[in-house]
């Protein structure tokens, strides 16, 4: 009698260095940047290099002012930026330190995560291509 034993697939363990990088991605943080208007009054903020009021950076984009404050107000609860009211103005700032590392930390995760590896089929310089090891 011949007993035959079956080999089971057991999915890889996570590496180590991957368990936190879920952690980094913030659906938050992606949200508030994903929006071209959002970025734009971003990048408006940036090129002014000073606090800016919610009026200086409204001026010259062609969204009314309620709904340049509401894209800040996302940009701010992602802590993209940092707005402070003072007498009737709110001057808004870009939070750099924290934004700089958020995007840091998660650019680390990924190159330690993510090996730099070709894809199947894809032709390295120097190297053959990656060939599928599944038996048929």
């Amino acid at each position: 009698m011949m007993v035959q034993m079956s080999k089971q697939r057991t999915s890889p363990e996570p590496q180590q260095c991957c368990s936190g990088l879920s952690s980094l991605l913030s659906p938050r943080l992606f949200k508030a940047l994903s929006d071209p208007k959002r970025l734009s009054l971003l990048a408006r903020l940036a090129e002014a290099r000073r606090p800016c009021t919610i009026g200086d950076i409204a001026e010259g984009s062609d969204v009314d002012m309620s709904v340049v404050s509401r894209h800040l107000g996302l940009l701010r609860d992602a802590g993209i930026i940092r707005c402070v009211k003072r007498g009737k103005e709110v001057w808004c700032t870009i939070e750099k330190s924290s934004v700089v590392k958020a995007l840091r930390d998660l650019a680390n995760a990924l190159e330690a995560c993510c090996p730099d590896e070709p894809v199947h089929g894809e032709v390295v310089a120097g190297r053959s291509p990656v060939r599928n090891s599944r038996p048929k």
